[in-house]
């Protein structure tokens, strides 16, 4: 990919609904649910990995000491509803980046660190210094393959909505990452524009 995406404003609600399962419910719910779902996955004997996209939800992952284990790459901007929050991970992370990816867009440079990063299989924390890390869900998305011994699964924080034709509830949105789900995104970046 040679230019940066921009999602067009009149587009930009399409963007807003879940991509995948939303898991709906306060912070304190919501990571309970995620827990006990993939505990019984493991159970049955499904291995997983884990991508996060978000501060709150990278935070709340991190504390949960069996869905910590999972988490292959966290992308934050440091931010949450334009304050500052401070992820501290002690030490988990085998490899911080830190780059820039402008508001509402996905620069060709994160999708660049997005791919290194699958690919390198540590444990990476990758953080934006500039802009923020919403859109970054898409590329994540349709960049990890499908082919390995583990599903992978991605999660990013749902803000509620209000303002759209149906209401949707705040929670957290699982991706099962598969062909399907891949194709849907891939409709998505088409519909972005293309900038240099």
């Amino acid at each position: 990919m040679k230019e940066h995406l921009s999602v067009p404003d009149e587009k930009r609600h399409l963007f807003a609904q879940p991509l995948d399962t939303l898991i709906a419910g306060k912070r304190e719910e919501t990571i309970i649910k995620v827990e006990k779902k993939f505990k019984n996955l493991k159970n049955q004997g499904e291995k997983f990995n884990f991508y996060i996209v978000g501060d709150i939800v990278t935070q709340d992952f991190l504390s949960n000491p069996f869905l910590r284990e999972y988490i292959k790459i966290c992308i934050i901007d440091e931010k949450t509803k334009r304050n500052k929050i401070k992820i501290t991970h002690e030490s988990f992370f085998e490899e911080e980046k830190e780059f820039m990816n402008p508001k509402g867009m996905i620069s060709q440079e994160s999708w660049r660190i997005i791919k290194e990063s699958i690919n390198s299989d540590r444990k990476t924390l990758l953080k934006i210094t500039q802009g923020e890390e919403d859109l970054l869900v898409l590329p994540l998305i349709v960049s990890l393959p499908l082919n390995g011994d583990k599903n992978n699964y991605v999660f990013y924080g749902q803000p509620p909505i209000t303002s759209s034709k149906k209401s949707i509830p705040e929670g957290i949105v699982m991706v099962e990452v598969n062909k399907r789900i891949q194709r849907i995104v891939n409709r998505f970046i088409k519909l972005m524009d293309t900038k240099k």
